[in-house]
């Protein structure tokens, strides 16, 4: 019987593969990349016609490195901490977070964080994100990802006779699209420097 053999992910490439040092190299990966997703959801840059958050970007670049697994247990770490409470949400504050803040507008997007996350991590063991093409492409995905639920929340949260497309939508295209660039071009770098290292 024929088997599809999954390409490593960038977070199998390095460091001890079995054993308890593995377990302890997952961990860390896991703090390291929940501290990434709060860190980025807080970077902002003025961008027009709204700031461009580097959230997304580290949800898709964090599921793509980490692969499905390890993905995974990142992002919903990173939401349990947010449901407790912390600050870690691009528009979460010390006093709008938590559960309420959750199932707010953003609710939707939060869900698609979880959804492309999956996505870029599964396209990551098809050897997607070793050229640029192709990480583009799973980009698109996990963008839609995200989209698609953040605005069936907003219309089911605010109604569907509301300009959910100019609230959800289209001030956030432009940013989307740099940020696709740039993970397209970084993750198939880093790849290219461990195969010149390795030959």
């Amino acid at each position: 019987m024929a088997t599809t053999m999954n390409k490593p992910v960038l977070a199998e490439v390095f460091g001890p593969v079995t054993g308890s040092a593995l377990r302890i190299k997952q961990a860390v990966l896991v703090v390291l990349g929940i501290t990434l997703l709060a860190v980025a959801a807080k970077i902002s840059i003025p961008m027009i016609p709204v700031p461009i958050t580097m959230g997304t970007f580290a949800v898709l670049t964090v599921g793509a490195a980490y692969g499905p697994r390890l993905g995974l247990v990142t992002i919903l770490g990173y939401m349990i901490i947010g449901a407790a409470g912390f600050d870690v949400f691009a528009g979460s504050t010390a006093e709008a977070n938590g559960l309420t803040y959750m199932m707010g507008g953003t609710g939707g997007y939060l869900v698609g964080y979880v959804l492309a996350t999956l996505a870029l991590g599964v396209a990551a063991t098809k050897g997607w994100d070793r050229s640029i093409g192709m990480m583009a492409l799973a980009m698109l995905v996990g963008n839609a990802l995200i989209y698609v639920p953040g605005l069936l929340w907003l219309g089911t949260l605010y109604g569907w006779d509301q300009p959910i497309l100019a609230w959800g939508l289209t001030p956030f295209l432009v940013g989307d699209v740099l940020k696709l660039a740039l993970a397209a071009l970084l993750v198939p770098a880093i790849w290219k420097m461990i195969g010149n290292a390795r030959g």
